[in-house]
């Protein structure tokens, strides 16, 4: 059986063929086509494809060809999880909450808790660290979540993504639904197929609308991407960092959407954190000196506009240079992907695949745009994404405020408009990607182990002593307060051993250091690893170095120090 579905991607709708089909007892969805943005363009599609499946009597071929990157601890397996048992996980330990909960939350908010804003801070930090701080020309900047009002004018914010959605009820079931604007009065109801009051339709802004000043007040809008405040001071920081083309800037920060139904825990909100940049290079610049043979063999599964348009979602195993090769995109955009690419798999996050845009889906701005989607246990979500903007938006602004948008150019002593790679994360859902993954349930530990890499760890260090004498609890909070200075240490003295292990797995803490009976006399301690359980001891005075080489990845475990059988 097929069916229709709709896929809402950063605001906007667009239409796909599903097929149930049966493999090994179980029924399961497989994606045949993408229809378009619009219903009666996706009902369109949907019947000419299904009338050449019937003529020639096959089914295409949807199986992925998924292939696991990465190396996976032979002890642990992925751990499924829904969406619901991550969210009473997370708020169980202290990740997340939901805002407002002694009220009954607040549909499409949340708050971070202690861990939760810990290991954000660290995801995020290690984002800008690969993304800003490891490039040769790349700035940062914390735009306005409120900007001047005709921002959003020049954008096509106003015109087009906040009068897109209508909300309309059905006269038969009562449900009300989310149409796109170009659907109105020509769909039925996607619940029971009854007739939609379209008499009583209502149009909900996507862009949630404030008041600014006080005696004159004005109209203005939270806004719902980044990307506008890095345009809007382009000039400002081309002038002010001696910065020469090409260069970016690079901004995380908080967004706003009126989404009509929220849901899916962090994957659809109205208020979310989005991290990109914008990569400025002359507009007749097409080599890219930065590519090297390690971004040209970067290899991915890829779903590419030809395939979708013979109705499969068959992944295929490619590399940058060979997508480059087949003109999917330029050197500058293909740098970037590949940089995606790398930052996403040195978090642990192999199971990516990205999906190249079909013409007929392209945003009015993109010649070439790319979803990065990781396949989580409950299925395969967008993650990120990376589009060729060219010269739309400062062109769009220059227009709108009458100022001029060109800056001269060095190189080819001329005034040029220069055109824009965006690559753009969904940190929300990068942070739930590194949960899931992480997520193991040990039968043999009777326990969860949070499988988080040291870098990201909310917490790095838990030092515990064994011994309840106060010479060993001193030792013990003196090494706690050392390495404090470096790391952020929980210090716990409280219940078995055992139980303190098994508590610091379930938050992700990747090593316990322990005073012991022999840790007076030997001025040492033991390390045990959270993955394996094993313990080297270490010499006190060596600890700090040694804990920042294991977190960095710079040292094997079993090498850092004796191991302890």
């Amino acid at each position: 059986m097929a069916f229709i579905v709709k896929k809402n991607i950063y605001g906007k709708d667009y239409y796909y063929l599903r097929q149930s089909v049966r493999e090994k007892g179980k029924v399961v969805s497989k994606c045949l086509a993408y229809l378009g943005k619009t219903r009666s363009e996706a009902e369109k599609k949907a019947k000419e494809i299904m009338n050449n499946i019937e003529k020639n009597q096959t089914i295409p071929d949807t199986k992925p060809a998924e292939k696991k990157t990465g190396k996976e601890s032979s002890s642990f397996s992925l751990t499924k999880i829904s969406i619901e048992e991550l969210a009473n996980f997370c708020k169980k330990k202290g990740f997340v909450f939901r805002s407002s909960d002694i009220y009954g939350g607040f549909a499409g908010f949340w708050d971070y808790g202690p861990l939760g804003v810990e290991l954000f801070k660290n995801i995020k930090d290690d984002w800008w660290n690969h993304f800003v701080y490891q490039q040769t020309s790349m700035v940062g900047i914390d735009a306005s979540i409120i900007s001047h009002p005709r921002t959003w004018k020049a954008s096509g914010h106003i015109e087009n993504f906040n009068v897109n959605d209508y909300l309309v009820t059905c006269k038969k079931c009562k449900k009300s639904t989310k149409v796109d604007k170009a659907d109105l009065k020509k769909i039925k109801c996607p619940e029971c197929n009854g007739e939609l009051d379209w008499g009583k339709a209502q149009v909900v802004e996507q862009m949630f609308k404030t008041r600014v000043g006080a005696a004159e007040k004005s109209d203005a809008y939270l806004r719902g991407e980044t990307a506008q405040g890095m345009f809007m001071d382009f000039k400002l920081i081309h002038q002010t960092s001696r910065t020469q083309l090409p260069f970016g800037i690079a901004q995380v920060g908080r967004c706003f959407r009126n989404e009509i139904a929220p849901r899916d825990f962090l994957f659809r909100c109205r208020e979310f954190h989005i991290g990109e940049f914008e990569f400025f290079i002359h507009p007749e610049e097409k080599k890219c000196g930065l590519l090297t043979e390690e971004h040209l063999n970067t290899n991915f599964m890829f779903l590419d506009e030809e395939t979708q348009k013979k109705a499969s979602d068959n992944l295929k195993e490619v590399t940058i240079k060979e997508i480059l090769k087949k003109g999917k995109l330029g050197e500058w955009h293909a740098y970037w992907l590949a940089e995606q690419a790398m930052w996403f798999r040195s978090i642990g996050l192999n199971e990516f695949k990205i999906r190249e845009h079909t013409r007929e889906e392209l945003s009015h701005y993109s010649s070439a745009t790319f979803d990065i989607d990781y396949n989580f246990p409950f299925g395969s979500q967008e993650v990120a994404g990376n589009a060729n903007r060219g010269k739309y938006d400062l062109t769009q602004h220059q227009k709108e405020s009458k100022q001029s948008m060109e800056i001269f150019d060095e190189k080819t002593k001329k005034k040029v408009i220069p055109r824009v790679i965006e690559p753009t994360f969904g940190m929300d859902r990068i942070f739930l990607a590194i949960l899931t993954k992480a997520y193991c349930d040990d039968k043999a530990r009777g326990n969860i182990v949070l499988r988080i890499p040291a870098k990201l760890a909310p917490v790095k260090v838990a030092v515990f002593p064994i011994v309840k004498q106060p010479e060993y609890e001193k030792m013990a909070t003196e090494i706690a307060n050392s390495l404090g200075e470096e790391f952020n240490v929980s210090y716990d003295k409280g219940g078995s051993i055992g139980r303190r292990y098994a508590r610091n797995d379930e938050i992700g803490t990747p090593y316990c250091v322990t005073i012991d009976g022999d840790s007076a006399k030997g001025k040492d301690a033991t390390i045990r690893d959270r993955d394996t359980t094993k313990q080297i001891r270490v010499k006190i005075s060596e600890l700090k170095n040694v804990l920042k080489d294991l977190i960095n990845g710079k040292i094997e475990f079993e090498k850092a120090g004796k191991l302890v059988k």
